[in-house]
């Protein structure tokens, strides 16, 4: 799977001032992390993944644009898809990346 570099950049430009972030090839595609935690992901295929925790998950894929992240036949919980109208602007964009830190942040520092 190709990466998908001008998503990323623009993943990047949003998180460039957070410290404890770094990335990491994973999924066939790049992933943010914070602290070692995974906030969030994109890759060509599936665009935006976003990493939201067990507990908002069943209430998160009730919302616009989102959809489950399986990728083998199994459901991952806590992990979604955006379609690209779900973050089409900065603002949107920054609001699914925000609730993937919502949720790492509750995490330990690896």
């Amino acid at each position: 799977m190709a990466l998908n570099e001008k998503l990323n950049q623009r993943i990047r430009d949003i998180l460039k001032r957070k410290r404890g972030v770094t990335e990491q090839n994973m999924f066939g595609g790049l992933c943010f992390m914070h602290h070692g935690n995974m906030i969030c992901g994109a890759d060509i295929k599936n665009g935006l993944m976003v990493r939201i925790g067990p507990e908002k998950y069943q209430q998160t894929l009730k919302s616009e644009h989102v959809r489950e992240m399986n990728l083998t036949g199994k459901p991952l919980t806590g992990l979604v898809f955006i379609n690209p109208d779900g973050y089409k602007n900065k603002s949107s964009l920054k609001q699914w990346i925000n609730k993937g830190l919502d949720f790492t942040t509750t995490l330990p520092k690896k």
